[in-house]
């Protein structure tokens, strides 16, 4: 049985992620123990690391960087242990090198981005788009194929909650997209680790079939 652990640092739909977790490997009939946990035991053996995020870009890192020893375990583990991570809303965020949110925050540098408030287009009736961006919207994928994306296709509908987003340097670590008055950066990833601004626990059908695939992914 492989062991998952969903990091407890003070932040994250935990509950809620843990349960789209739950259910996501009792229906694709993998054998997983869900942790919600701050313990860096159990993320130092874990098979594959979850890292949710809600709130403030910086409050979030201060967060990591509370429990003691985390992002040393979380480096050690992900980048060179090659540990399967996914990054949720501002757990994606935190794999940029930097946040822009009220002041300049340093993320862990995984993926080559930054994390800038979004500026969001007029509707077509010339009111100003509501910031945050909050609620469903159809995902593009294109032709991209990654192994956690399998199954999903254009226009398949996500949930959002955000008023900052991943601005990445290329678009080889760019998985999918969404459209809120200018494009949105949906999901990133590269080797072992992929990250989702959106949150795949609240997302329905969507979410549980990208979690299923994370559960089996070997990257």
């Amino acid at each position: 049985m492989q062991t998952i652990a969903i990091i407890d640092y003070g932040s994250g739909n935990l509950r809620s992620a843990a349960q789209a977790f739950e259910r996501s490997a009792r229906e694709s009939g993998a054998s997983a123990d869900i942790q919600v946990t701050d313990d860096l035991s159990v993320i130092a053996r874990a098979d594959r690391i979850v890292l949710p995020g809600v709130g403030a870009f910086a409050d979030c890192r201060a967060g990591v960087d509370r429990v003691e020893g985390l992002r040393d375990t979380l480096e050690e583990r992900v980048i060179r242990g090659a540990v399967p991570f996914l990054g949720i809303c501002v757990g994606m965020q935190l794999m940029a090198r930097a946040g822009f949110e009220h002041l300049t925050t340093e993320g862990f540098s995984w993926v080559d981005g930054e994390v800038h408030r979004i500026e969001p287009a007029a509707e077509d009736d010339g009111r100003p788009r509501k910031v945050p961006h909050m609620g469903w919207n159809p995902l593009a994928i294109g032709g991209v194929d990654h192994p956690v994306l399998a199954g999903l296709r254009d226009g398949d509908h996500a949930y959002f909650v955000h008023s900052y987003a991943m601005r990445l340097d290329s678009a080889d670590q760019k998985l999918a997209t969404a459209d809120y008055g200018g494009e949105i950066c949906a999901a990133v990833g590269r080797d072992n680790m992929v990250g989702t601004q959106f949150h795949p626990e609240k997302s329905q059908a969507t979410g549980l079939r990208l979690i299923a695939n994370f559960i089996g992914w070997t990257p």
